[in-house]
């Protein structure tokens, strides 16, 4: 449906009456001031008083005669303003209807690359998809001539980088790159209950052909009606979430119409992930994209990586994976996919809630939030803004299947990496998992956990009914009530605001968009060519094991070659076997004189005595 026709067909059901937008002002207060769990970190980097904003908008709306009442399109506008202020994607204010489960899009995509003219790198923006059914067949060739591979020069007039920026305002990036990155994202794709339609009806695109002919064609905006069932599902599930509500939307869009037909990928899965061997220079890759964590059950997505990178005929030489564009999902499943890679015990990232009586409240009634009810009491005599920091994924599941992948893995990023993406990028950069090499310089910097409105309403309880009003027409507020603090070497530090910032960073180039990453993945290889690459092989057989490891390393690195394996059983040290040149033949262990339960663990030690592979029994 065009744009100018879903605004007219919607016109009198988007009004909201005065009790109507006070009962949200009100809640939305309530939420931020004893729950959300950023506002003193907001307040301090962006010089913003939310609260004082919400107070003022309600005090205009109660005196001000009726007949002067501001549309509610302009309401709207101004409530998304105020939490656009907070740059925080986990606290949204989401339209009520008519606006729900609807996005304004328009049939194409623009991304961004860059290209050396001199000692400078120039980016330029191209157009990657384009969906030839919505363009008007009798626009003539300035409409025919526009497709994947054209350089957009000009947004109504506009130079391209300008008017990205321009939206990039609008939205709610933590930092610089983030800022840009929706900014971008969000140009051709706009879900409308996260961001009022656009004030255009139309766009005029200037564009350059691969012959340098500059051209402009004008496109109208379209609206899509999405399910909402998978978006409803995934904000209702138990409170351990942590995803971009507004990315989801997007990736959703784009999946239904402009999503690559050929990708191969396991039915269950198709959403999530798919895998693939690349070859750089001979060698072969594994390469993993994963597009989300968000699963109905974290644990079956856990099981089905491991299934993937342990499989006959994926590369054990080198695993990529590129996390580029993921929104986020269930903590839990990044988190837990981490013990794959390391022989390390991996500690998981903890989590704070805001000190209030409030949440106090909250953390008392509910068991799994009991860790945090006693050091938010102690916040009366301490006077500490936050609680203690405890994981949400327990550091038993976080390793109660070790390593399983003994080749070097690399993570590539982007500032659309948000949510539960950030914190398995920090988790696998705290527990010193690999490199990550980023197409950005930072993450999305979203370290929290989401909640919505009717999560505190049920958390509460009957007690919900004094202090949280239903909202009115499915307006919803959803909003950070625990920030995630890194670990290990930057332990204590906040993920909000301040993200990962990558090891190694890639410009992105035409090659990468037009040739799948070419590049990209060319110098991810690269760095993986410099790391040690190590096998340990343990097969349980009867009245013992049958060990084998080796390890190959460039000749600079040779004490980092195996020295030795240590093989322990029920806890104790058994045997230790002492490599050849980083390498140990397939041996028998024997195991015949231990009587009872029997559990082994076997540790392979570098020349610096850094444990370098691990394995255990299941």
């Amino acid at each position: 449906m065009p744009l100018a026709k879903f605004l007219r067909t919607i016109e009198r059901q988007s009004a909201l009456s005065r009790p109507e937008r006070l009962c949200i002002i009100d809640q939305a207060l309530l939420l931020l001031e004893m729950n959300y769990v950023h506002l003193p970190l907001k307040r301090a980097m962006h010089a913003i008083d939310p609260i004082q904003q919400l107070k003022l908008l309600k005090f205009r709306l109660e005196t001000k005669d009726r007949s002067k009442m501001e549309s509610g399109m302009q309401f709207n506008r101004r409530l998304l303003e105020i939490f656009a202020s907070l740059r925080d994607l986990h606290t949204l204010y989401l339209l009520p209807a008519p606006f729900k489960n609807h996005t304004a899009f328009l049939p194409f995509l623009i991304e961004q690359y860059f290209e050396k003219q001199g000692k400078k790198l120039i980016d330029k923006y191209l157009v990657t998809r384009v969906v030839d059914e919505f363009i008007d067949p009798n626009a003539g060739d300035k409409a025919a001539q526009f497709q994947p591979g054209v350089e957009v020069l000009f947004w109504n007039g506009i130079p391209i980088q300008r008017a990205i920026e321009i939206n990039g305002q609008t939205q709610a990036g933590s930092n610089p790159e983030a800022l840009f990155a929706r900014g971008l994202d969000n140009l051709t794709i706009r879900p409308l209950d996260t961001s009022l339609p656009p004030d255009e009806k139309w766009v005029d695109i200037t564009y350059q052909t691969s012959a340098a002919e500059q051209l402009t064609v004008k496109l109208e905006w379209l609206v899509y009606k999405s399910d909402d069932k998978p978006l409803t599902a995934m904000m209702s599930r138990k409170r351990r979430a942590a995803i971009d509500l507004k990315k989801a939307k997007i990736n959703q869009v784009k999946r239904e119409f402009f999503s690559p037909r050929d990708i191969r990928a396991g039915k269950r899965f198709a959403d999530i992930f798919y895998s693939e061997v690349r070859r750089v220079g001979g060698q072969a890759f594994g390469y993993i994209r994963l597009f989300s964590f968000e699963v109905d059950n974290s644990n079956d997505l856990v099981r089905e990586l491991k299934r993937v990178i342990t499989a006959a005929g994926f590369p054990q030489q080198g695993l990529i994976i590129d996390v580029r564009g993921n929104g986020g999902g269930k903590i839990r499943a990044g988190e837990r996919s981490l013990q794959f890679f390391t022989p390390r015990r991996i500690q998981p990232e903890l989590f704070e809630f805001i000190n209030s009586p409030l949440n106090q409240e909250i953390c008392r009634r509910d068991p799994l939030y009991r860790p945090w009810a006693n050091s938010i009491a102690e916040a009366v005599v301490t006077g500490a803004t936050y609680s203690l920091g405890f994981p949400v994924s327990s550091e038993e599941e976080c390793n109660n299947i070790g390593q399983v992948y003994y080749g070097p893995v690399i993570l590539i990023t982007d500032a659309l990496s948000y949510s539960s993406t950030d914190i398995f990028a920090a988790g696998f950069q705290d527990n010193e998992v690999g490199k990550i090499l980023g197409t950005s310089d930072n993450t999305g910097a979203g370290g929290a956990n989401f909640w919505r409105y009717d999560d505190l309403r049920k958390a509460l309880g009957r007690k919900s009914q004094s202090l949280f009003k239903p909202l009115p027409r499915d307006a919803d507020l959803v909003f950070a009530m625990r920030r995630s603090i890194r670990v290990g070497k930057r332990d204590g530090r906040p993920l909000e605001e301040l993200g990962i910032a990558p090891d190694h960073r890639h410009y992105m180039t035409k090659r990468d968009l037009l040739e799948s990453n070419v590049d990209l993945i060319r110098q991810a290889a690269q760095i993986l060519s410099t790391k040690p690459i190590y096998s340990l092989s343990i097969e349980p057989m009867k009245g013992g094991l049958r060990i084998a490891a080796s390890s190959k390393v460039r000749p600079r690195d040779k004490r980092k070659r195996i020295l030795r394996v240590d093989i322990f059983v029920n806890g104790r040290p058994h045997k230790t076997l002492n490599a050849r040149n980083g390498f140990i033949a397939p041996t028998r262990v024997s195991l015949a004189k231990v009587k009872g339960k029997l559990e082994w663990s076997v540790q392979a030690f570098d020349h610096h005595n850094n444990l370098i592979a691990a394995a255990r029994s299941q």
